[in-house]
């Protein structure tokens, strides 16, 4: 039996949910196997370009299996360059995931393949996970946000690319806000339409964006607030390049928020202590702020983090932290097993 788990966009937590459906599979006591076909989530590694979870599926699920097998695409800029101008052959490209597959697949009960970042990821070579569904013959489980009904156009699109490869869906870091819209409204609706929903999990501290200590080791910020705790949790960020008057406003606007703006702004950085839902200040540029500055961000307790990067280059690095960084290790997959066992149906889930 294979489950594949996707999701409509990246940052989902589906990385999560697959481990720990494998480490489900495994107290069952029964032999689990994973693969990534297309690697989207790339680092550096011994002098190779990989992604980041199939190694960590060796970790967690305690697998031998190597990692040209568990990931035998590089979903890389330069694969996508190349398979645009026709470098690439698609026959070849499926065979090569066939054969993986069997190879991974041959002495276990159950295959975990995660998808690429998105559904779509992977169509110009005609392997989206809806294509990788039907050649691998697998279940799909559906990893989904919801933020109000809106979102659940693109789940319905979503189930009508899947066809009759779609399991189910399971809804991940719900917001307290939309949580009672899902369960009454959302949920039914989709129910009625024949989609069946896993379950729906509900946003996570542990889980939700990275904390202004991890941001700073990501990106190899300097801290200038040494006293002040880095243990708040960033969900998004926010670039200070406009008017302190017209700043003020959209940062009273957001939360859980981190502001990016040049070392030289000292009137953005002064607005962003005056709204309560900035968690710490990103400086860029190298330019230190004035003392002043830091004294009123020390008695705020918001962390004031200096980078040597302009905006637009270190804007890029934070969102690659924010994109990669909701799996980080074990614990990660721990404490989203308790999430699955308390508000999914895993059962259902691996049982299809």
């Amino acid at each position: 039996m294979t489950v594949l788990v996707t999701s409509l966009e990246e940052s989902t937590g589906k990385t999560a949910v697959a481990l720990a459906l494998g480490r489900a599979e495994q107290a069952r006591n029964e032999r689990v196997g994973y693969m990534k076909p297309k690697g989207t989530r790339l680092q550096s590694a011994v002098g190779k370009t990989l992604d980041e979870d199939p190694m960590l599926a060796r970790e967690v699920l305690d697998l031998d299996a190597a990692m040209h097998e568990m990931e035998p695409i590089v979903y890389s800029p330069t694969f996508v360059k190349e398979a645009i101008r026709g470098r690439e052959d698609p026959d070849a490209l499926r065979d090569q995931i066939e054969e993986s597959f069997e190879t991974l697949s041959a002495d276990v009960d159950r295959m975990i393949v995660e998808g690429g970042g998105s559904l779509t990821t992977g169509g110009i070579v005609g392997l989206t996970d809806a294509d990788l569904a039907e050649l691998l013959d697998a279940t799909v489980v559906l990893v989904a946000g919801f933020e109000d009904p809106s979102d659940l156009d693109e789940v319905l699109a979503a189930a009508d690319a899947l066809g009759d490869r779609l399991g189910g869906v399971l809804f991940n870091d719900v917001p307290d806000a939309a949580f009672d819209s899902l369960a009454s409204d959302a949920v039914p609706f989709l129910e009625g339409r024949g989609i069946r929903v896993y379950g729906t999990i509900p946003r996570d501290e542990e889980l939700a964006g990275v904390t202004v200590n991890e941001l700073a080791d990501e990106i190899g910020a300097e801290i200038l607030t040494s006293d002040v705790p880095t243990d708040g949790r960033i969900r998004r960020f926010v670039v200070g390049a406009m008017s302190a008057g017209e700043a003020l406003g959209q940062l009273r606007r957001v939360r859980d928020a981190a502001l990016i703006t040049g070392g030289d702004r000292t009137d953005i950085q002064t607005a962003a202590l005056e709204a309560s839902g900035i968690e710490c200040i990103l400086l860029t540029g190298g330019f230190h702020p004035p003392d002043t500055v830091l004294g009123r961000a020390a008695s705020a307790d918001i962390p004031v983090l200096l980078v040597r990067t302009d905006t637009a280059t270190t804007l890029d690095r934070t969102d690659a932290v924010m994109n990669t960084g909701k799996t980080r290790d074990g614990r990660t997959v721990e404490r989203m097993s308790r999430l699955l066992e308390d508000y999914a149906d895993i059962d259902a889930i691996l049982d299809c």
